[in-house]
């Protein structure tokens, strides 16, 4: 299947030491507040969700959303010296940016409007770079219970695990899913360790970080058929006042998603996703141009 699915729907936590490959883009930009003049780039990322940004051991640091930031960086002359990436919660991720604790994040953070929406107008005051990869919220269940959910309904009076601040919480606070019981952990680690402890029924988040806890744990599986939502558009997030510099960013993540090294990386990074769900997660040069370096991208979701 092609991407007419998704086309008709309209801390200092994590740091990574970035610093810059030649002087030609030194000495391109005098603006104080640029990013990638600076000498080195700060990374906020997950530590926590094997195949999207995860840190299995100290000093070690792997994902797709970790190569994601690599490659785009990489394309603006900006080579990573240091993979010591320590985890970011969902919930300080913003704060992060704007305590200056870190200067970009990659951390599966979904574009929405009220993140982009500057702080004087109510919103987060970020920019976003992306979308790098779009999903549908899902299901993660236990592999032995798997065949009990084939419908929504069957989820009816289960407990299912989301973690705070995401679009996952979210969506399941909404009146359609009334019926499904929810309670809300830290981050994924602890929602994960919860299935796995027979304590929670499910564990609810985007379908490409739940299938990173497939590959990662067999006793796993994503409910495939249950989805909820619109899709989520993963982007780089930065604080705003630096927009020449996501402009950059983002003309070097149109060229990496149009190349090749996208689907390796993806393949790599999340090899148990269906091919059309791996067709609906690459983005276009339009959707990447309508979301990315904006105080209010085309089509993000309004809620979160």
């Amino acid at each position: 299947m092609g991407k007419t699915g998704r086309h008709s729907r309209t801390i200092r936590t994590g740091a990574a030491v970035v610093a810059l490959a030649g002087a030609s883009l030194a000495g391109c930009s005098s603006e104080p507040s640029s990013l990638l003049a600076q000498g080195k780039i700060e990374i906020g990322s997950k530590g926590d969700q094997p195949g999207t940004s995860y840190s299995p051991h100290d000093g070690e640091f792997n994902g797709f959303d970790i190569t994601v930031a690599r490659e785009v960086l990489d394309r603006v002359g900006v080579k990573v010296t240091s993979s010591d990436f320590e985890g970011v919660l969902s919930k300080n991720r913003a704060r992060a940016l704007h305590e200056g604790d870190v200067q970009l994040i990659a951390a599966t953070y979904s574009i929405t409007e009220r993140r982009m929406k500057p702080k004087g107008e109510g919103g987060d005051g970020l920019d976003f770079v992306g979308p790098y990869a779009s999903t549908r919220q899902g299901i993660l269940v236990r592999t032995a219970d798997a065949g009990r959910y084939k419908s929504h309904s069957d989820l009816n009076g289960r407990l299912v695990c989301v973690w705070e601040d995401t679009t996952s919480a979210a969506e399941l606070k909404r009146s359609a899913y009334s019926q499904i019981r929810t309670v809300e952990m830290t981050d994924a680690r602890d929602c994960v360790k919860a299935l796995k402890e027979k304590k929670v029924d499910a564990v609810s988040t985007d379908q490409l970080i739940l299938y990173g806890f497939m590959k990662d744990d067999r006793s796993l599986t994503v409910a495939h058929a249950l989805t909820f939502g619109p899709f989520n558009d993963y982007g780089i997030a930065m604080a705003k006042g630096h927009r020449d510099d996501c402009e950059k960013l983002q003309q070097a993540l149109m060229d990496y998603a149009q190349s090749n090294d996208w689907d390796r990386d993806f393949q790599i990074n999340l090899p148990l996703v269906p091919k059309e769900d791996r067709d609906e997660a690459r983005p276009t040069g339009d959707e990447i141009a309508s979301q990315s370096c904006r105080d209010k991208p085309g089509n993000a979701k309004v809620d979160d």
